[in-house]
């Protein structure tokens, strides 16, 4: 995996990632939060990839504009009503290439996950801060680590063991640096494919010292879209930041 690079996730598992993941849509409560903050926009989103929650937001009536570094995974978003209509700008989203002043920026799926170092991940909160709009916010949907998920630094696991078909996640996890590098193994019919990802990870107290940095301060933090309280249990997060009048 020494070539992965911004890219390499996006354009490995565009053809798959809809079927693959069989993510549903976007519930009316994360529509209704993002919509929320976005106001009369415009609206940010990083990592935009197929679409999935900015078609239906951008549906809502708010002006949504995407930045990703594959193309393969625009490309699929393009093939989707309405997402010819979207203006995307190419680019590793730890520089938020877009230009422009906005409302809201946000990252769902834990894909700001994907910046690697946390250099990478405060400049990219840096570069938000700079792209929002005064009394604008950055929103974050995250996972909270578990690191006891691992054992002696690695872990296997089945997601799917068919007839003629399997599907294995191997992963190793570096304590040092937060990294955890994954390959996604789908075998169908003897056909073997591979599908790597890395991400670092950061918990919710390292991201609020990040957006201090930033200039940026904590507005509300929730277990989800429906504003469930955040507690020690949670095991997702959705954060607001917001950069000051």
């Amino acid at each position: 995996m020494s070539d992965y690079g911004p890219s390499t996730y996006g354009d490995r598992i565009a053809d798959y990632y809809d079927d693959r993941h069989a993510l549903p849509p976007p519930s009316a409560a994360c529509l209704d939060f993002l919509a929320a903050l976005a106001g009369r926009g415009p609206a940010l989103e990083l990592g935009i990839g197929t679409g999935r929650v900015a078609l239906p937001l951008a549906a809502r009536g708010v002006a949504v504009h995407g930045v990703d570094s594959s193309r393969k995974m625009v490309a699929k978003m393009r093939a989707k009503k309405g997402g010819k209509r979207i203006p995307v700008t190419f680019g590793d989203f730890v520089d938020s290439p877009a230009k422009g002043s906005y409302s809201l920026a946000f990252v769902v799926f834990n894909t700001f996950f994907g910046l690697l170092t946390q250099e990478d991940q405060v400049r990219c909160f840096e570069n938000v801060a700079r792209r929002l709009a005064p009394g604008g916010t950055f929103l974050l949907e995250c996972f909270v680590p578990d690191v006891a998920r691992f054992d002696r630094g690695q872990r296997t696991s089945a997601t799917h063991v068919g007839t003629d078909s399997m599907q294995i996640d191997v992963s190793t996890y570096d304590a040092a640096s937060q990294v955890v590098a994954t390959q996604h193994l789908a075998i169908d019919r003897g056909k073997l494919e591979t599908f790597p990802v890395r991400i670092r990870f950061a918990w919710p107290s390292e991201l609020d010292l990040m957006a201090r940095v930033a200039g940026l301060r904590l507005r509300e933090r929730w277990s989800g879209w429906r504003r469930t309280p955040f507690t020690s249990a949670s095991d997702a997060h959705v954060s607001v930041y917001e950069k000051p009048r």
